[in-house]
């Protein structure tokens, strides 16, 4: 298996799809959410549940654009996220469009809230910061277990993962919100796993090379691994996958990127990190 002689291929690959994304970020923006944004929260009991289509006729009417979930156990509470600013009357008057053809009472709005930008700016920040404070651990645990090299290796292909995502979210026009956060971490943290089987296996097999032989231990670390990786892989996608399948709209909105996102954890974990590797082995090495 000569994964590490088609570095260059594989590298091509992911600056192709990311650079894709790129362009669509600076063309089109991202689909930022309520969450980072600012805008309008109401949950409204309705008392049974009700098709999405049946509550867009009320909210196409003031937002086409709207975020619709459903909360509790029945499903019977309606959550409407806008990113408009709705004072205090036009929440109202959203409320007695339901109100008329649900026949509610006052007490069912159960929630009318609007977020200012500030609040989404602070949520942002605090995203970033999780995210930086992640790799940063990470890096250090790497390479306190094994060395500073495979630390820098598994950071690099983390970078790939959360850009991944990332264009994923861009190409697919999925809202940016309080979810992205725990879609990135989870894609992290699930890569980072898959990346460390792999080096185990490179530091297994270091003990019995010659030295400087990092491209022929690189493969042969991949090949015992890679069963287990793409096993390992399917079953997760199978349950995210039927999630997506099966699950509500907002369901949707977090498990299209998470499996774009595990995908690419997989991909990088080996045609990115132990190509990465061997790149700066051999070059600490000259």
């Amino acid at each position: 298996m000569k994964i590490i002689e088609k570095t260059k291929l594989w590298f091509g690959l992911s600056l192709a799809i990311i650079a894709i994304g790129l362009v669509i970020i600076l063309t089109s923006g991202l689909n930022f959410g309520i969450d980072f944004t600012g805008g309008t929260l109401m949950e409204i009991e309705l008392h049974k549940s009700v098709p999405t289509e049946e509550i867009r006729t009320i909210t196409d009417s003031v937002d086409k654009d709207m975020a619709i979930n459903f909360l509790g156990e029945e499903k019977s509470i309606v959550q409407i996220k806008t990113k408009k600013d709705f004072n205090s009357d036009k929440r109202q008057e959203v409320f007695i469009k339901f109100k008329e053809k649900y026949n509610l009472k006052n007490e069912d709005l159960q929630k009318a809230e609007q977020f200012g930008a500030t609040v989404g700016k602070e949520i942002r920040n605090k995203a970033i910061i999780a995210t930086v404070i992640a790799a940063i651990g990470m890096l250090i645990y790497v390479s306190f277990r094994f060395e500073l090299s495979y630390g820098i290796a598994a950071i690099i292909a983390l970078i790939h993962d959360v850009l991944i995502l990332i264009c994923a979210y861009a190409v697919f026009r999925v809202p940016v919100d309080s979810p992205f956060v725990a879609a990135v971490l989870t894609v992290v943290g699930y890569s980072i796993n898959d990346t460390i089987v792999v080096f185990d296996r490179i530091r297994e097999n270091m003990k019995h090379a010659k030295k400087k032989d990092y491209a022929n231990v690189a493969n042969q670390s991949i090949k015992q691994t890679i069963s287990r990786s793409i096993n390992t892989s399917l079953t997760t996608l199978t349950a995210i996958v039927a999630l997506y399948v099966l699950g509500v709209e907002s369901i949707k909105d977090f498990t299209l990127p998470l499996i774009v996102g595990m995908a690419a954890g997989t991909y990088s974990s080996i045609f990115i990190a132990s190509p990465t590797w061997v790149l700066l082995k051999n070059k600490s090495s000259i």
